[in-house]
């Protein structure tokens, strides 16, 4: 079979490879692949980021998808060939405080895959049967290729953070994680506003508008001015830093209310804010990451009612037989989530 694999410790270098198909172990899954993402961490992964020193090349890189079951491991009893399944890509080691506490996506041993092990951007790839789970029949195919960075913002709004009906909501960032995030917390009664750059304004603030969203591009634009309007004069109820930028928390920090609070999605490295303002203001700091079993079971159901629209947010224009297109595109913010056609690789 072939393979989209890293293949350099240096920006770009992923390239098609041939590699033999995966066997199950006995606890595992075979999946023939049918859809995958692009994400951030994948562009991390293509431009090398020092995030990513760690792997071992070549790595057949990507971790959102969907496929289907094609053969089981001996111990396999929760999948039968046909299953259509997701996999949830952050694996606990199962035996560390957080793993025990029902927190594997925080474990201290933890295990990506696409990093730590061959992903998804393949014909087929192989994964533990507790770590898969079945996708609703009312979900396309396709739409179901992005539960994962879906069930990262179910857990981020409905698990981590405090919005509700009539609560005004800024998401700072038009990335693929906060137009998720945006529709994930108007469903939950927000009244939401996304906010981006000037690299942001061909395509991803386009995206937010035609997904119903009021945006903001905070390089032309007055930012105190628009939150001074959104919210009435009284500041945000909740601020999303989806950014992965430096620049994302100092910006939450200025629109945030009294007694409101920001909720970290992106990771932004090295930051630096007063926390004299954050003190005085009894501002929640709240961090999220990844996601659990019940963050995908949600993002299922607000997929399958409409509530988060896949067939405006996908984008199919690329192939993995030309990957550099794509990732170049992302990174240049001429798209917000490209999902791969991979049967392409087995043709």
């Amino acid at each position: 079979m072939r393979g989209l694999a890293k293949t350099g410790r240096e920006s770009g270098y992923v390239e098609l490879v041939d590699n033999e198909r995966p066997e199950p172990a006995s606890d595992e899954v075979l999946i023939e692949v049918d859809y995958a993402g692009l994400c951030g961490s994948d562009a991390g992964i293509y431009e090398f980021k020092p995030a990513f020193e760690r792997m071992e090349l070549p790595t057949i890189i990507g971790h959102e998808y969907t496929g289907r079951v094609v053969d089981v491991g001996d111990s396999v009893t929760r999948f039968d060939p046909g299953n259509r399944v997701v996999e949830r890509p952050i694996r606990g080691c199962g035996e560390c405080f957080q793993c025990q506490s029902g927190l594997e996506n925080i474990c201290q041993d933890i295990e990506l895959t696409g990093i730590d092990r061959d992903g998804a951007y393949a014909g087929y790839t192989v994964a533990p049967e507790e770590t898969l789970q079945i996708v609703p029949d009312d979900v396309e195919p396709r739409h179901a290729a992005v539960a994962e960075p879906t069930a990262v913002c179910t857990r981020a709004v409905i698990e981590n953070s405090r919005v509700g009906a009539g609560d005004r909501v800024l998401v700072a960032g038009p990335g693929p994680i906060g137009l998720l995030t945006a529709q994930v917390a108007r469903a939950q009664g927000g009244a939401v506003a996304v906010a981006g750059i000037g690299s942001d304004t061909g395509y991803r603030l386009p995206l937010a508008e035609d997904l119903g969203f009021e945006t903001i591009n905070v390089e032309t634009a007055d930012p105190d001015g628009f939150c001074e309007t959104f919210t009435d004069g009284i500041g945000y109820d909740v601020v999303f830093d989806t950014t992965g930028h430096p620049s994302g928390l100092p910006m939450s920090v200025d629109g945030v209310r009294k007694g409101g609070q920001i909720v970290l999605v992106g990771q932004a490295g090295d930051t630096t804010v007063s926390t004299t303002q954050l003190v005085r203001a009894e501002v929640e700091l709240q961090c999220s990451y990844s996601a659990l079993f019940q963050d995908f079971d949600r993002a299922f159901k607000l997929m399958a009612s409409g509530d988060v629209d896949h067939a405006t947010f996908l984008d199919d224009r690329f192939s993995l037989l030309d990957a550099e297109a794509a990732f170049e595109s992302f990174l240049g913010g001429e798209t917000c989530k490209p999902v791969f056609d991979v049967s392409v690789l087995r043709d």
